[in-house]
């Protein structure tokens, strides 16, 4: 029977949930999640979640948050004045940002705070620091033809 491996293009339905059980994200009502295995395209922990999964199996993965988004990286949450903000820009909590470094590197932060002249950003991704548990579901496995 076909199993996925390495370079695979696989279709899957999934359900993914922090530890606590609360729902981050789903295909439940969309198009499934299709990719080619070992592009880095997802976190590695999904990946070697699905080696060895047959056709329509189903499965839960438990994914330790260094196979995920990593650990919460302090330095990367700062204070900004709102002086330094664009003037059309309300800031909001929760609200996204992105900022660009001198060589034009774009970086995703999201407001966490806003006080009187300031406001802190983090730009750790929304899942680091958590362990994520993924339901899934193989729906079609293909070999895929990369070049070497």
């Amino acid at each position: 029977m076909n199993q996925v491996k390495e370079n695979n293009t696989v279709k899957v339905n999934y359900t993914g949930k922090l530890s606590d059980g609360q729902v981050f994200d789903s295909s439940e009502g969309k198009d499934p999640l299709e990719f080619t295995l070992g592009q880095g395209q997802l976190i590695p922990g999904f990946e070697k979640g699905l080696i060895d999964m047959k056709l329509n199996e189903k499965k839960t993965i438990t994914i330790a948050k260094e196979e995920a988004y990593g650990e919460i990286i302090d330095d990367l949450r700062q204070e900004i004045k709102k002086t330094d903000l664009p003037q059309d820009i309300a800031p909001e909590v929760g609200m996204g940002l992105v900022s660009k470094s001198p060589d034009g590197q774009e970086m995703n932060l999201r407001v966490v705070e806003v006080r009187e002249e300031t406001i802190v950003v983090d730009g750790n991704h929304p899942l680091a620091g958590e362990d994520l548990v993924f339901d899934v579901e193989v729906i079609a496995i293909k070999d895929t033809d990369i070049p070497k």
